[in-house]
């Protein structure tokens, strides 16, 4: 299933795509897409509904964040070799994570909002995985059956607020709009390897970010396992799984996120975003 949320911001309904690529209201079957409604029990009553049935929803608008709220929004740092390489970093040995505030997420076509202070704002194309499961202590070989789905995620950074101000990376992700999500919450069926989708990210028409989530040093299965030794992971979380090279901070000259910039951002088989990035007022 490809489900989504469409509507203004703060009246989004939830959806679901038919094989046409139209839009159904599945507003009379779940609530909107966040913890326990992104289950993967309750994932399952709804394949049991039948799509062709559902109102179709002809002016859809806007598309939201694929998830309303999301518990906790957890990122993974320096995990693709290529970006690790370009940024000088070693290769690390265990994952890196951090977390990304909740008020950053954001609809895949809204704005990106440049703070406040900012100096040198940048891109990332990731893949989103979505969990459906308590997950505590699950093992690698068991983590993608706690997988709900998977989407694209832009996980926008500040990096004089992420490097050079001290503290932790937090203070570098966590902008409003910084985390625009969707436009689809693809179902794990769909995704039959989550190790083999290509992750683009074009700036302007240029495209800067081209990789394949192949690169990654530690795939989804090793993330989640490793993830559930140290938290319990609830339904409705995110993990941005980390980004390939290309970002601006990796380029020689490096080059920073301008008002104006349009960015469009895709994971293979999850959609495609397009923001534009405006300054703040």
């Amino acid at each position: 299933m490809k489900l989504l949320r469409y509507g203004e911001a703060g009246s989004e309904k939830p959806g679901i795509l038919d094989a046409d690529g139209q839009v159904r209201d599945l507003s009379a079957h779940t609530g909107d897409f966040e913890g326990a409604a992104v289950s993967i029990a309750a994932l399952d009553a709804l394949r049991a509904v039948d799509v062709n049935s559902l109102p179709v929803v002809a002016q859809p608008g806007r598309i939201g964040a694929c998830l309303a709220r999301v518990p906790n929004f957890y990122c993974i740092g320096l995990n693709y070799a290529k970006h690790a390489a370009e940024t000088g970093a070693e290769p690390p040995t265990e994952p890196i994570i951090f977390s990304k505030a909740t008020s950053a997420l954001s609809g895949p076509f809204d704005p990106v909002v440049i703070p406040r202070g900012s100096t040198k704002p940048d891109w990332e194309v990731e893949l989103g995985v979505i969990i459906g499961a308590e997950t505590l202590y699950v093992s690698e070989a068991d983590a993608l059956a706690h997988v709900a789905g998977y989407c694209t995620i832009n996980d926008m950074s500040e990096r004089a607020f992420q490097i050079e101000m001290g503290g932790q990376w937090i203070k570098g992700k966590s902008a409003p709009t910084f985390g625009p999500c969707g436009p689809w919450l693809v179902t794990a069926d769909e995704v039959a390897d989550p190790q083999n989708l290509r992750v683009t990210l074009d700036l302007n028409g240029e495209t800067v970010q081209n990789s394949n989530t192949d690169d990654m040093i530690f795939g989804v299965a090793q993330l989640v396992s490793y993830m559930s030794r140290f938290m319990k992971l609830m339904p409705g979380d995110i993990i941005a799984t980390g980004t390939p090279a290309g970002v601006g901070m990796g380029m020689k000259p490096q080059r920073w996120l301008q008002p104006g910039d349009i960015m469009e951002i895709e994971v293979e088989g999850l959609g495609r975003q397009r923001q534009v990035a405006v300054a703040a007022p």
